[in-house]
């Protein structure tokens, strides 16, 4: 039994009689989902719906049988074994690797060694090309190697320090020199750029190399904070 407002393009709601309730509790646990919602006059789905609503389940007996569609191995159920593939049959595609399909379209749409997907082609830049950081330094693509290496962009001010130097030694970062960071490829020049180690970077950022002022109140804020922790140390105690 369902029901619809005019004009409405949801599926209609089904109202459940009682004799159809009496009919699933008695007939849901034994019999397929798709011969019930046949005679009910609606989709599957509202069969499974409702059993849940009443709590009902398939019986062991009905899951262990053809009846419940499952694949069982050492069962015949008709619908599955005219489609088995039978013992001595040679395979269509036998013989003929990378096939897959007979439609000439099969070849004609696959995937060629080396190609890129729709959305790879649409975001690929070629070598060469220039972009910004996330913390604003110039990058340059510097390959297209596969799988994709630890760096394809590196920055330029290390690209010009590299030309003129080789490799940055290990433990050693390459950083403009105070007021002389750039994003303009021209003035991303070796003059503007020094080779200083990790921790010579380290020690610059720094709150205290940063500004005084600021590493005043780094010094404020860990002092209040032991005080606070001594205090709360010392009420504990005096409880216990």
């Amino acid at each position: 039994m369902t029901k619809r407002k005019a004009g409405s393009t949801t599926p209609p709601r089904r109202f459940w009689t009682p004799a159809e309730i009496e009919k699933m509790n008695r007939e849901y646990p034994d019999r397929a989902t798709a011969d019930l919602a046949a005679e009910f006059s609606c989709s599957e789905a509202r069969v499974y719906a409702k059993a849940a609503e009443l709590g009902l389940h398939k019986s062991a007996a009905f899951m262990e049988s053809d009846r419940s569609g499952r694949i069982q191995r050492g069962r015949s159920d008709p619908r599955m074994v005219a489609t088995q593939i039978k013992p001595g049959n040679t395979p269509w595609n036998k013989g003929t690797k990378g096939v897959s399909g007979h439609h000439p379209n099969t070849r004609r749409t696959q995937f060629k060694k080396g190609s890129m997907s729709g959305a790879a082609q649409h975001n690929y830049v070629p070598i060469g090309s220039y972009r910004l950081s996330k913390d604003g330094y110039l990058e340059q693509k510097t390959n297209d190697d596969h799988p994709v290496p630890a760096r394809r962009w590196i920055g330029v001010h290390r690209l010009v320090w590299e030309a003129a130097n080789g490799p940055v030694p290990r433990g050693h970062v390459v950083c403009f020199l105070p007021g002389r960071q750039s994003a303009e490829v021209e003035k991303i020049t070796l003059d503007a750029l020094e080779l200083v180690s990790r921790a010579e970077l380290a020690r610059r950022n720094h709150p205290r190399s940063r500004s005084p002022e600021l590493a005043k109140l780094v010094q404020l804020k860990g002092a209040i904070t032991r005080q606070v922790n001594r205090i709360s140390r010392e009420s504990k105690e005096q409880k216990s």
